[in-house]
C-alpha cells in the first residue's frame, strides 16, 4: 500500500494485477488561436451541462470525440461531458437526470421530449486502478460475484466494472485512443491534452494509449471503434497499435452480443458503410477469418468477405449508398429498414423454399421471417420496435403484390408505408421485381381520386386477363374414407378416379316469416 501511495505522488503509472497498464500524461492546455475551435459548432445544450456543474464547484469539460470532431472542423453527432462530481452529484442539479449502466455508471441529462429530445452524457472521472478482482464468468453469469465490486475483470482481462473515480489526468490515461483523451472547456476555450491528441488528430493516427494489447483485452470493442474512426475520418492504425488486431479478434466472442450489435449499427450508420465493410474486412472481421463476429454480416458477404454479385450484391450496395447520403445530407436514417436490407435475401430464400413445400404466401413469409431472427439476431429480436419494423417492412411486400379491393387505400395509410414502398422500389431497381410494380403504387399514393380508380380499374382488367390457375384434382377417398363418410352422413359422390368427394352441404335455418328482433338477426347453421 506504501509502494502504491508514493508511486502515485512521483506520477508512476499505476498497476492492475501487478501489470502496466497506461502511462500518465503531462497535462498540456492548448488556446483558442491554436486548436481554431468553431464555437458555432458547439451544442448549447452541452455548453449548459457543463455551466451548471462549473457553477456548482465542479469541474466540467465537453470530452472525447466531440473534441475530436471539433478539432477536424466537423460538427459532432453526439456531446459527452465529463466531470470529477459522483453520478449521484450530477443528478442533484438537473431536473432531468437518469443514471444508468453497471459497467460503467454514467448520468444521462435530458432536453426535450419526443423525436426532438437530446440527451447529454456525463461521466465521472475514472482512475486507473490499482487493483482488479477477477471474475468467473461474464456480466450475465457472475451478476452475484459482480455485486458491490468497483472494479472487475474477467478471465481474458475485459472489463466488467470500472467504476473508481479518481483525477482527471488519470481519466485521460485510461480512455483508448489519444484522440479520444482531450477535453475542451467551452468557457475558456481551452482544449486539455495529456497524451499529444491533438498532433495525432492532425496527422489522421489512431495511437492506443498504453499498452495495445492489455487495452484490447480489457475492451476488446476498441478494434471495432479503429475501424469506424478509420472508415468515418480516414485514420491509420499507428503500427504497435495495429500489430496484436489480429491475435485479439477471438476475444469478441466474450462481449455481450447486444453491444456488439450496437456497434455494428453505429459501424454501418457513420455515412461511409461501404468503407467500413472495407476496413472490417481490412483487419479480419468479416468473411471466413471473421465468421461469428457480426452474424447479420455474414449473410449478405461472401466467405471472402465482399458482396456477392449479381442482384443481391446490388440490392445492399445501392441500400448502403442511400443510407450514405441521407447521413450526409444530415437526415434521419433507420436501422431497421437498413437491416431489413441486409437480411432480406436470407429471407427471401427461406420463403421460397416454404412455400415450395406447399405453404401459403403469408404465413410462409411468417415463418421465414421467424427462422432468420432466430438464425442471425437472436435475443436482439426482443428489442421490439426495431423488430417489428423489420418484420412490417418484409410482409408489406406481399400486400403490394394485391392491387385489387379495399386493402389497396388502408395499405397506403400504414405508418410504415413509405419504408415498405422504398423497400419495394429498392428490389425494382435493382431489377428483383417489375419496375411497374412499384410505379404502379407510387402513382396511387399520389394520385387523386380519379387517378386511383383508373389505376385499380386497370389492375382489374390486368387480372382478368391472367391465366386462371387450375388446381391439382384431390385424390380418390379410399373405401375407408368412403365409409367414415356415409356412417357421418356426407354424401360421397360417384366419379372418376383422382376426383375430390363432394363437399358437405350444411341446411341453413330459414329467417322467421315474422318482424321483429329474430328477423334482422343472422342466419346461424343448423344442428346436425
Amino acid at each position: 500500500m506504501i509502494k502504491k501511495f508514493i508511486d502515485k505522488l512521483l506520477g508512476k503509472p499505476a498497476a492492475a494485477g501487478g501489470k502496466k497498464t497506461s502511462p500518465l500524461g503531462k497535462r498540456v492546455e492548448v488556446p483558442a488561436e491554436v486548436h481554431g475551435i468553431d464555437p458555432d459548432l458547439l451544442d448549447e445544450r452541452a455548453v449548459k451541462v457543463v455551466k451548471t456543474l462549473t457553477d456548482a464547484g465542479f469541474e466540467a469539460y465537453i470530452v472525447g470525440g466531440a473534441v475530436r470532431d471539433l478539432l477536424l472542423g466537423m460538427r459532432p453527432k453526439d456531446f459527452d461531458v465529463a466531470t470529477n462530481a459522483t453520478p449521484e452529484q450530477v443528478k442533484g442539479l438537473f431536473r432531468r437526470a437518469f443514471i444508468i449502466g453497471r459497467r460503467f455508471r454514467i448520468v444521462h441529462v435530458v432536453y426535450g421530449r419526443g423525436r426532438e429530445h437530446e440527451v447529454i452524457e456525463v461521466s465521472t472521472f475514472r482512475a486507473l486502478p490499482t487493483e482488479s478482482e477477477a471474475v468467473s464468468g461474464n456480466e450475465k453469469t457472475s451478476k452475484g460475484e459482480l455485486e458491490g465490486k468497483s472494479h472487475a475483470v474477467d478471465a481474458s482481462g475485459r472489463v466488467l466494472r470500472d467504476n473508481v473515480w479518481g483525477p482527471q489526468i488519470e481519466d485521460a490515461a485510461r480512455r483508448d485512443y489519444t484522440v479520444n483523451a482531450m477535453y475542451y472547456d467551452p468557457q475558456r476555450r481551452l482544449v486539455v491534452d495529456y497524451h499529444g491528441g491533438l498532433a495525432d488528430a492532425k496527422a489522421k493516427v489512431l495511437r492506443m494509449i498504453g499498452d495495445p494489447e492489455t487495452r484490447y483485452r480489457e475492451d476488446p470493442v476498441r478494434i471495432i471503434r479503429a475501424v469506424r474512426f478509420a472508415a468515418k475520418l480516414g485514420f491509420h492504425l499507428e503500427k504497435k497499435t495495429l500489430a496484436p488486431v489480429a491475435d485479439c479478434i477471438p476475444l469478441l466472442a466474450n462481449v455481450p452480443a447486444s453491444r456488439l450489435f450496437d456497434e455494428m449499427i453505429k459501424l454501418l450508420q457513420t455515412g461511409h458503410s461501404l468503407a467500413s465493410l472495407e476496413q472490417l474486412k481490412k483487419l479480419g472481421l468479416v468473411g471466413r477469418s471473421g465468421k461469428g463476429v457480426f452474424a447479420v454480416l455474414d449473410a449478405m458477404l461472401t466467405e471472402s468477405g465482399e458482396l456477392p454479385e449479381g442482384v443481391r450484391g446490388r440490392f445492399v450496395r445501392q441500400a448502403f449508398e442511400d443510407t450514405d447520403r441521407r447521413v450526409q445530407d444530415g437526415r434521419g436514417v433507420s436501422p431497421s429498414f437498413m437491416l431489413a436490407c441486409m437480411l432480406w435475401h436470407e429471407v427471401l430464400d427461406r420463403w421460397n423454399k416454404i412455400r415450395a413445400g406447399g405453404e401459403a404466401a403469408v404465413p410462409a413469409l411468417a415463418q421465414a421471417i421467424d427462422a432468420v431472427f432466430d438464425a442471425r439476431i437472436g435475443d436482439i429480436s426482443g428489442r421490439g420496435k426495431l423488430a417489428a419494423d423489420m418484420r412490417e417492412i418484409w410482409m408489406m411486400q406481399t400486400r403490394f403484390e394485391r392491387r385489387t379491393g379495399s386493402g389497396v387505400f388502408s395499405l397506403i395509410e400504414q405508418p410504415r408505408y413509405r419504408a415498405g414502398f422504398d423497400f419495394l422500389r429498392l428490389r425494382a431497381d435493382v431489377g428483383e421485381i417489375d419496375p411497374a410494380l412499384a410505379d404502379w403504387w407510387e402513382d396511387f399514393a399520389l394520385g387523386s381520386d380519379d387517378d386511383r380508380q383508373a389505376l385499380l380499374a386497370d389492375a382489374r382488367a390486368a387480372q382478368q386477363k391472367q391465366p386462371r390457375v387450375v388446381r391439382a384434382p384431390r385424390p380418390a377417398p379410399t373405401a375407408a374414407a368412403a365409409d367414415a363418410a356415409e356412417s357421418s352422413g356426407e354424401a360421397v359422390e360417384p366419379g372418376d378416379e383422382g376426383s375430390a368427394p363432394a363437399r358437405k352441404r350444411r341446411r341453413r335455418r330459414r329467417k322467421p316469416s315474422g318482424g321483429g328482433e329474430g328477423a334482422s338477426s343472422p342466419a346461424t347453421p343448423a344442428a346436425e
